[in-house]
């Protein structure tokens, strides 16, 4: 292990073991802290959260998207300063921890016995609406982890959503599509954060005016079991409270080949995204390059 990989883990094994114990509070305050220092250093994830911003926001002034940024960036922090602390949140807090609009959408697909696909963005905490849903509801659900290097980092991550009561299965190694399948054709419950792709099997949709690559997993997944397709988009207010909306369900189309449907309905997932984002645009959390022009500078902008 290298070490700038033994670097990152032991600051997230700082982070659960330490934040977690701080009172809300002080962990808000340290949260917002962070978030202002690193704002005001212009890394370049903050710079490419601006950027990110400045599509999602074409008029923003300057100074517009520098309080955008500065937003993103605290509700970034707040994500994880929420995140590290939710194994030591009772249930109760917990359950008033999220409160989502349209949540028929979820109980009525499952009680209907299909199964049902949740497609989020990076918006706000899913990790708590994940665990929302399993002690709230108490519906447990299965999900997809990115593996992480170093591999202890990756061990802690799945551990972490373990205890939140999800399924994690790693992203790599191939099995985890047909996994997925199963659970669903069980009548399960998955949940799949899936705004970002940069895999050759990604589709391409039109998001905020310009091309980037969203998965084809949901769309999939959800032709080959009947699964229904919901998009779910999150946000901060003011409040401790998270809120949400169940978005309608994503139809399967009824003709075209399977390439042709999945591109209708992977639009149809990024177009629900781009409704949330524009509402809270500072909730989305990319500090990554998204639309192609940004991955491949021969087409654009950097």
């Amino acid at each position: 292990m290298s070490a700038q990989d033994r670097l990152a883990d032991a600051l997230y094994g700082l982070g659960w073991g330490t934040v977690k114990k701080l009172p809300e509070p002080a962990a808000v305050r340290l949260g917002r802290t962070i978030a202002d220092l690193a704002w005001k250093q212009r890394g370049k994830g903050v710079q490419r959260l601006k950027s990110n911003y400045a599509r999602v926001v074409p008029d923003a002034s300057p100074e517009r998207l520098a309080e955008l940024s500065r937003a993103g960036m605290r509700s970034y922090l707040r994500y994880w300063m929420e995140s590290f602390r939710l194994p030591a949140w009772s249930e109760e807090r917990i359950r008033g921890g999220f409160d989502p609009k349209d949540l028929h959408h979820l109980t009525e697909g499952l009680a209907a016995g299909k199964g049902v696909i949740i497609a989020l963005p990076h918006l706000a905490n899913w990790d708590l609406a994940g665990a929302w849903v399993t002690t709230k509801l108490g519906i447990p659900f299965t999900t997809v982890a990115e593996r992480l290097k170093p591999e202890t980092l990756y061990d802690r991550f799945v551990a972490y959503r373990e205890g939140l009561g999800m399924e994690v299965l790693p992203h790599s190694g191939g099995t985890a599509f047909g996994t997925l399948a199963r659970r669903l054709r069980e009548g399960g419950l998955v949940c799949l954060v899936a705004d970002r792709d940069l895999s050759a099997s990604g589709v391409e949709v039109d998001f905020f005016g310009d091309t980037a690559r969203m998965p084809a997993g949901p769309a999939l997944l959800a032709q080959q079991t009947g699964a229904l397709l919901l998009p779910v988009t999150l946000w901060y207010d003011d409040s401790p409270v998270m809120r949400g909306r169940v978005h309608p369900p994503v139809e399967v189309p009824a003709s075209g080949t399977r390439a042709e449907k999945t591109s209708v309905m992977t639009q149809a997932l990024a177009d629900a995204f781009a409704t949330g984002i524009a509402d809270h645009p500072e909730d989305w959390h990319m500090l990554q390059r998204l639309w192609l022009a940004d991955l491949d500078p021969a087409k654009g902008s950097s």
